[in-house]
């Protein structure tokens, strides 16, 4: 509780580790409330919580408890998860996949994601997973980083047509992405670009907690 106290005034590091996967792994109370963070941003809860908070959002709350399954490409420490959970009350299945073992080892202990019986959790490369996976989803959440970087698959034109064809019909796919330069904003326009506009709606949120952008696709059939 002291440490938890004194975060308002300072961050108050608890937890420090080396990952192969995520080079360096930080758990700290900020601001009275427990964070995970690489080395040059936030994984989980803080501002990335507060991102996808408002892709959901604008998904609908309501819209998203209604649905039977969601997945959720790159876990780190659960916090979109939590919000699906503990604010949305969401109650079907849950899929989280995560390439990172140490990631997992640290939602469990520091944040309890072990406890939440309506989630799967699986260790794999999300795209490994997005090509053999047989189930269908209502909503996929692509929140998938390596520190500060995207991994170039998720902006190729397999992966989109692999998504499409997990969608349930009239699903939703939330895509968080960071826009630090021109070739990134580029990957994003391609990703946009990349689904029938025909068949889905895709609205883009530019600016969200500065470097971020959301894509939401919605199907309409």
């Amino acid at each position: 509780m002291l440490k938890k106290l004194c975060s308002y005034l300072l961050p108050f590091n608890i937890h420090k580790q080396k990952s192969s996967i995520s080079q360096t792994l930080e758990v700290t109370w900020t601001d009275g409330q427990l964070v995970l963070d690489s080395k040059n941003t936030n994984y989980s809860y803080g501002s990335l919580q507060r991102i996808l908070r408002k892709g959901l959002k604008h998904i609908g709350f309501e819209k998203i408890k209604a649905m039977n399954s969601i997945l959720v490409l790159g876990v780190a420490g659960g916090s979109v998860i939590k919000t699906l959970v503990d604010e949305i009350r969401f109650e079907g299945k849950i899929t989280g996949v995560e390439i990172d073992k140490a990631i997992i080892a640290i939602a469990n202990e520091y944040f309890h994601l072990d406890k939440i019986q309506n989630l799967e959790i699986i260790i794999d490369d999300a795209f490994e997973f997005v090509l053999k996976t047989k189930d269908k989803f209502d909503l996929i959440i692509i929140d998938v980083f390596q520190d500060s970087t995207m991994p170039s698959f998720l902006f190729e034109k397999h992966f989109t047509d692999r998504l499409c064809f997990l969608l349930n019909s009239k699903g939703f796919i939330l895509f968080n992405s960071m826009v630090l330069n021109d070739k990134q904003k580029q990957l994003n326009l391609n990703f946009f670009n990349a689904f029938d506009q025909k068949k889905y709606v895709v609205t883009k949120l530019h600016k969200v907690e500065e470097k971020n952008e959301l894509t939401i696709i919605e199907g309409l059939f």
